[in-house]
């Protein structure tokens, strides 16, 4: 199947549901459930954008395999121009969800892209999992799937290594092997989008090169519905109100989901990378998938950037506070912030180069300053948001305020210079449901963390920066006492 609409992919869901189990009962049906099946419809409506007679050629492009229109994400960069036109293809989503939904399935795709370019990495563990991953690549593309992914293993006793628990598989590790397949065993968060096709496991956080540590490097991809494969998801943020009351939340509750893997079968086919821990540590940043999905990432903080400061714009202008000198202040700080991850974006692409397996690849010192620098400043972005809109954030009636008794009253003492008072009670909503919602609250924690520990982040661009050239120049410098003659 090339690229796919709304219809196909619901219909995909209905087909295979996942292993889904929210609030103590199973979902067999995420297309109807009332806690998944706002996110599955928005989730749809992206795959139709793909269809749109004026967004065909951003969205999709020609398979190299069978001709047919297949999404864009899949692309395989060979220049720049390239990477711009993946870039066009990430704005078109991003910008329907308002940056909204952080596990969109562009962010995966290009994670497998990469992966699947870099078969020869994967094929140095074993030469069967090279032709898997590419294989894989292939598999994906071809039949437009969503994944999800689950990155780190259970927060039982982080004092411990993963070996040294009391059950060695609360971590997800590789039980034994059958002529099959592996059997695996354990536990990951944090999966969003449970409600997607197929979870890929990579490799976790860094693995020591020990023996004992083996278990745990593995890379592998299964569909949702695998027996013995179980998606526990957290309280539903979509509360089952209307659009016009939470706007966000009902329509782009992704979804987390701490995974099972209860004796799971990976066929042989399906497993990338097992018992390797110094390739499992350099899966993600040496084949590129790192720079890949975090250029994605580039682009969804744009947009998300892009739709608070335009919130924030729309509710001063809805209670005409413009002209004061420190709401101007704040929303310029807002606008600074914008412009550094569109400058961000196109640095990376400006300076990109083709890697080892062929792929025009993101300069990566302008992503790796954009994932340390978006999480703590969108902290910030989120008091501005609260702050430009003070009271007027809490006093916002419901639909059904509006339609009740209480209706005149409303439409009199909340209407505003800027509009009525459903116009201005609307875009109060959305920027609750940015900031102060349960939703929003989400949103805040999860860009926190989006990339991992922000200490542990910074720790590693101080040891991947590359900074000896500039020692040089200074200790040159201090060293000429003759400069100049």
């Amino acid at each position: 199947m090339p690229a796919r609409n709304a219809h196909d992919v619901l219909a995909r869901l209905q087909k295979n549901p996942p292993n889904l189990w929210v609030n103590g009962e199973q979902v067999t049906d995420p297309t109807t459930h009332p806690t998944t099946a706002n996110g599955a419809r928005s989730l749809a409506a992206l795959y139709d954008l793909q269809h749109r007679p004026d967004l065909v050629d951003t969205m999709t492009f020609a398979s190299p395999t069978t001709g047919d229109r297949v999404g864009m994400s899949f692309i395989v960069p060979e220049t720049r121009e390239d990477l711009e036109r993946r870039s066009a293809m990430h704005q078109v989503w991003a910008n329907a969800h308002l940056g909204f939904m952080g596990r969109a399935p562009d962010y995966l795709n290009v994670n497998v892209m990469a992966a699947g370019m870099a078969a020869g990495y994967f094929a140095q563990c074993d030469p069967r999992f090279g032709g898997n991953m590419a294989n894989y690549f292939e598999l994906v593309r071809e039949n437009d799937l969503a994944l999800t992914h689950a990155l780190t293993n259970p927060q039982v006793d982080r004092s411990k290594r993963d070996s040294e628990h009391a059950d060695q598989f609360i971590a997800l590790g590789v039980v034994r092997e059958t002529s099959d397949g592996i059997i695996v065993r354990g536990a990951r968060m944090l999966a969003t989008l449970p409600i997607s096709d197929e979870i890929l496991i990579f490799p976790s956080t860094v693995l020591q090169r020990s023996d004992d540590m083996k278990p745990y490097a593995m890379a592998f991809a299964v569909p949702n519905d695998t027996p013995g494969l179980i998606f526990q998801c957290r309280e539903p943020l979509d509360a089952g109100r209307s659009h016009r009351d939470h706007p966000l939340g009902s329509r782009f509750d992704e979804m987390d989901a701490m995974v099972f893997f209860d004796d799971v079968l990976v066929p042989w086919e399906r497993v990338f990378l097992m018992g390797d821990t110094e390739l499992a540590n350099g899966a993600y940043g040496r084949t590129g998938a790192v720079l890949h999905m975090a250029h994605q990432v580039v682009n969804l903080k744009i947009a998300k950037t892009e739709a608070i400061l335009g919130t924030m714009q729309a509710c001063v202008d809805m209670v005409g506070t413009g002209q004061y000198q420190h709401v101007q202040e704040m929303i310029a700080e807002t606008i600074v912030v914008l412009e550094i991850m569109k400058a961000l974006r196109v640095a990376s692409e400006a300076g990109a180069t083709v890697n080892e397996y062929g792929v025009m690849t993101p300069l990566r010192g302008p992503l790796d300053a954009a994932r340390n620098y978006y999480p703590k400043v969108y902290q910030r972005l989120v008091e501005i948001l609260r702050l430009v809109t003070s009271s007027g954030l809490i006093m916002i009636p419901t639909a059904a305020d509006h339609e009740g008794p209480m209706g005149e009253r409303i439409q009199k003492y909340l209407a505003s210079a800027g509009g009525s008072a459903e116009e201005r009670v609307r875009m109060m909503r959305l920027a609750w449901d940015m900031t102060i919602s349960g939703f929003g609250g989400r949103q805040a924690h999860y860009e926190n963390f989006f990339f991992g520990d922000p200490v542990r982040m910074k720790q590693a661009l101080y040891n991947v920066y590359d900074r000896t050239a500039m020692v040089a120049r200074v200790k040159a410098f201090v060293a000429d006492d003759q400069w100049p003659a």
